[in-house]
């Protein structure tokens, strides 16, 4: 979809300042956060939950740290699946009367939860494209979830690598399926985004699934 989330390429939102040695957690409520996600009941899938997170409305996406976004998309999912009330989140306490359920995640699963391999890479039929290939980077505007920045869309790129299958993340965040494409190592050049003033030699790789090109 197209919101305020996808800021790639845009002006005005501030510098990139990376933090030397940047801690995992901030503060001790982010570490919290990010347990009570993986301990959470609403099996949601990351590409869902991507998807949740742009539905937040602009101004609070903007306002809202990246652990804030996490707490507040739970929350809803929570609500949304019958696994809390409304009122229960805004007591902080649970209704008395409400069914008790075994925990999802024992304690005994954490580490292996954290640590174990998972993999997106499914099979599929024999790719579209071919490394070297001239595409074209398609002008799409779903209303639904995409991994397509806009500020590459309509323009020209070079297919760099390929990745092999992987799960379609426009399928997977509206239960509709794995659907595996093809994912493609894609260069895209400085001055084809920005125009003349980009520095010569200078471009953008992107990883995209095959649903999102055509042969230029």
């Amino acid at each position: 979809m197209n919101g305020v989330h996808d800021m790639g390429g845009m002006h005005g939102m501030g510098p990139v300042a990376p933090e030397a040695d940047e801690p995992v957690f901030h503060h001790a409520w982010e570490a919290r956060v990010h347990a009570m996600t993986l301990a959470s009941p609403t099996r949601s899938n990351i590409d869902a939950g991507r998807h949740r997170l742009e539905l937040l409305p602009p101004a609070e996406y903007l306002r809202m740290s990246y652990y804030e976004k996490w707490l507040t998309r739970l929350e809803q999912l929570l609500v949304s699946g019958g696994y809390v009330t409304a009122q229960e989140l805004a007591s902080g306490r649970a209704d008395p009367k409400a069914a008790k359920a075994a925990p999802v995640r024992p304690a005994s699963t954490v580490t292996e939860a954290l640590t174990g391999p998972y993999s997106y890479i499914r099979e599929a039929g024999p790719p579209a494209f071919a490394v070297g290939d001239r595409v074209r980077a398609k002008r799409l505007n779903p209303t639904g979830h995409t991994r397509l920045p806009r500020y590459v869309r309509g323009l020209v790129g070079v297919i760099e690598r390929r990745h092999g299958a992987h799960v379609l993340p426009d399928s997977n965040a509206h239960d509709l399926g794995e659907n595996p494409h093809h994912l493609y190592g894609v260069r895209f050049d400085a001055q084809e985004i920005w125009g003349p003033d980009a520095r010569p030699g200078d471009g953008v790789s992107l990883d995209l699934w095959e649903l999102y090109l055509e042969r230029a």
